[in-house]
């Protein structure tokens, strides 16, 4: 049996260019032994790979296909990627400036007729200038087309900088050879376009400028959970406070937090007590009252009092570093629809180069005079026009937004297909102890025999229930202790299956349990049983005690309900969805509980590890089906399920199993999920049809398709215009999603 491994690696590849790169870098880690999984982000330049292999030879790998990789595994070295990317973005304007002021000297003197005949040597002379300062251009603001086209080339390859380069290339080096020979060409034929190729380095290195800039808001959720992490705690050493970086926090350290300050990493209340600002993490935005033994979370914000509390969590294994890597692996994965952009991209530049070659032999074979220059124009139109980086952007550019967006309300995302089937679910199942209500029980109601108190009937129900583990009995020993009650010893303690316990309360026999147990010893329960009834009815469990032989009464339990599940359940249904509850306890509470917050239908009674089963019938019936539970009799139905939501306040299990984890323990975060699920995926269908629409449209357009009905040919500058006007397009359609509201 195969175990998948933990190892997770992040690379920085600074110059992957567009979406064919992506195709062969993954394509050459995954053939490394011990690669379990690899998958590129073109929007955010990285390689993520799972599985047991070194990062030297992950680097290796990627430096033979033809790309220039760095490691990428903390916090301070994504803030180094980013100082990278400023710089990048800083040294393409300076690129677009230069290149742009070259054009514009080359046009101007074009278009004014300023320069000699090319017939004359002075003309030759003058034009071979012009020749020059395109070259210079071409090697200074273009030049990495051509280095990446040249390793593109020696890996067996093609991609965007392949046809950037064929393009100007070739537009510059047919202007050339006309200056040199201009007897060579005749005089209908006899045109440069030495500005043709400047300006459409100027367009790209413009766009891909504006396209950084863009994208660098894409990834504004991380920075802003990164930004989270406090620099430096105040702790305890030697009866003193001192303050130390961060880094310098170790387990068990008492750390003190005052007013207004970050908490620097995860622990417990050990002094004082406050209220904590938890929205960045939860997104709930009333602060969280905090006592002694109570935890803290690294990042929140103490809101009023000052308190002491020891580290439980330090470093990468604080929750926030869970937080941040669980936001970043999920915005580098690609759900199914991505899948589609690449499978098309990875084909996409072979393509539009045979596109370039028929359009070259139409415009030889059909086309009018002088076909040299008709064919240099249309087939450099081609080349220029269809390079796919928006088809590339379409999909991570959407992902990243929108699981950032996602963290912002408390709702953690593992999986880029959860976030695109959470938009497609017709039903979702919800458990109810700990999902639909608090997952706390309290008791709710005593009810006394004749002769016996609430006190002594408590009293002696919390003696018993101390030895029990039941979430029913803490409820009764919290009870007990809330009304500072004395509890005394019992002997023989035994549990019942399925019916209660029973116990020596002072050599009296104490029984607790159900109506069935009652009748087993033969009690008459009288007037008990009729308000037995009428609390059940109310969603109560009832247990009723006796005391050597005779009732002395009855304990109503309930597990409050959530007071946002019913307005959250509601908000689902108004999108269409099914919702049903999923549950252990007997039909009659059960159904109170499900007629209390208005869900669809309700399955009473069901044992744990039938759980499972029920998410496969509703599946067996073309459901698409989302489990919501927060424990681990909940896992195998958590991972059968389409989309797995688990409530961050549950068991880790529970989490780990899941798909999407929700930070609070509201269930308005699944009704967030599947309105940001649906935003996204519509970001994306949008993206990607504008960038399939504008390659389909523009191809043709460049390769002349329009000239026999208009005489109109498409300008290769125009052509880089637009090229480079795709991807910004795209990119600032996935940054709308940053205003998203659910």
């Amino acid at each position: 049996m195969n175990t998948k491994t933990d190892k997770y690696q992040r690379l920085y590849v600074s110059d992957i260019s567009c979406a064919s790169c992506v195709n062969t870098i993954e394509t050459a880690v995954r053939a490394l032994p011990g690669v379990e999984d690899v998958e590129v982000n073109f929007a955010e330049r990285t390689v993520n790979v799972s599985g047991d292999v070194a990062e030297d030879v992950l680097i290796n790998a990627i430096t033979k296909s033809g790309y220039t990789a760095s490691s990428l595994e903390d916090n301070s070295e994504d803030t180094s990627k980013e100082n990278q990317e400023l710089a990048h973005y800083k040294e393409l304007l300076k690129k677009t400036i230069v290149a742009g002021v070259v054009s514009l000297v080359i046009v101007a003197v074009t278009m004014l007729d300023l320069l000699p005949d090319l017939t004359t040597f002075k003309g030759q002379f003058s034009w071979g200038v012009i020749s020059l300062l395109a070259l210079f251009v071409l090697t200074y603001a273009g030049g990495r087309f051509f280095t990446g086209a040249l390793k593109s080339f020696k890996n067996h390859n093609a991609n965007m900088d392949t046809l950037v380069a064929l393009g100007t290339g070739v537009a510059w080096l047919y202007s050339t050879f006309v200056v040199i020979f201009p007897g060579s060409v005749s005089e209908i034929a006899r045109h440069v376009y030495f500005d043709t190729a400047t300006l459409i380095i100027a367009f790209i290195n413009l766009g891909s400028a504006l396209e950084m800039r863009a994208r660098g808001k894409t990834s504004e959720a991380i920075k802003r959970l990164i930004g989270l992490q406090p620099k430096t705690a105040r702790v305890l050493r030697e009866g003193n406070e001192v303050d130390i970086p961060i880094e310098q926090v170790v387990m068990d350290d008492i750390v003190r937090v005052r007013p207004g300050e970050k908490i620097p990493v995860d622990g417990e209340l050990t002094e004082g007590s406050s209220h904590v600002d938890e929205s960045m993490l939860t997104g709930e935005p009333i602060p969280v009252s905090k006592k002694i033994r109570d935890k803290v979370v690294g990042g929140s914000v103490n809101k009023s009092g000052s308190f002491l509390f020891k580290a439980t969590h330090i470093g990468k294994d604080t929750a926030l570093s869970h937080i941040i890597d669980m936001v970043r692996k999920a915005q580098n994965t690609k759900p199914e629809i991505g899948r589609l952009a690449d499978k098309v991209s990875s084909i996409f530049v072979p393509t539009v180069m045979i596109i370039a070659v028929l359009t070259m032999h139409a415009w030889f074979n059909f086309g009018p005079d002088p076909k040299l220059t008709y064919i240099l124009v249309t087939t450099v139109a081609v080349l220029i026009i269809a390079c796919p980086c928006a088809l590339g952007l379409a999909t991570p550019i959407s992902v990243m937004v929108g699981v950032g967006k996602a963290a912002e309300y408390g709702v953690l995302i593992r999986k880029g297909d959860a976030l695109q089937k959470a938009g497609q679910l017709t039903t979702v199942v919800l458990d109810k102890t700990g999902t639909i209500t608090e997952g706390k029980p309290v008791v709710t109601a005593l009810e006394t025999s004749e002769g016996s108190s609430e006190e002594e009937l408590l009293t002696i129900a919390a003696s018993v229930e101390v030895n029990s583990e039941h979430p029913l009995a803490e409820a009764v020993v919290e009870a007990s202790k809330e009304k500072g009650l004395e509890l005394s010893s019992i002997e023989s303690f035994e549990a019942i299956s399925g019916h209660g316990v029973r116990a020596l309360y002072g050599q009296k026999e104490v029984l607790l349990g159900n109506s069935k147990l009652m009748e087993d010893k033969g009690l008459k329960l009288g007037s008990l049983q009729s308000r037995s009834e009428e609390l059940s009815k109310l969603g109560q469990t009832v247990i009723f005690a006796s005391l050597d032989g005779n009732p002395l009464g009855l304990l109503g339990i309930s597990d409050p309900i959530k007071t946002d599940s019913k307005d959250a359940i509601k908000r689902l249904q108004h999108s269409g969805i099914k919702v049903v509850m999923l549950t252990g306890d007997n039909r009659d509470t059960a159904g109170t509980v499900a007629n209390l917050v208005g869900v669809d239908d309700f399955i009473a009674e069901v044992l744990p590890q039938d759980k499972a089963n029920e998410i496969t019938k509703l599946q067996e019936r073309g459901e698409k089906v989302a489990m919501v539970g927060d424990g681990i009799n909940d896992a195998p139905a958590l991972a059968g399920a389409d989309v797995g939501f688990a409530i961050g306040t549950g068991t880790d299990v529970a989490i780990e199993s899941a798909d999407i984890t929700l930070m609070r323990g509201s269930l308005n975060g699944v009704a967030d999920a599947v309105a940001i699920s649906k935003a996204t995926l519509r970001n994306i269908k949008e993206n990607l049809i504008g960038a399939f629409g504008y390659n389909t449209l523009a191809i043709p357009i460049a390769a002349g398709i329009l000239y026999p009905f208009t005489g109109i040919l498409l300008s290769p500058i125009i052509a880089g215009a637009a090229m480079a006007l795709s991807s910004v397009t795209v990119v600032t359609n996935a940054n709308r999603l940053r205003w998203f509201k659910p």
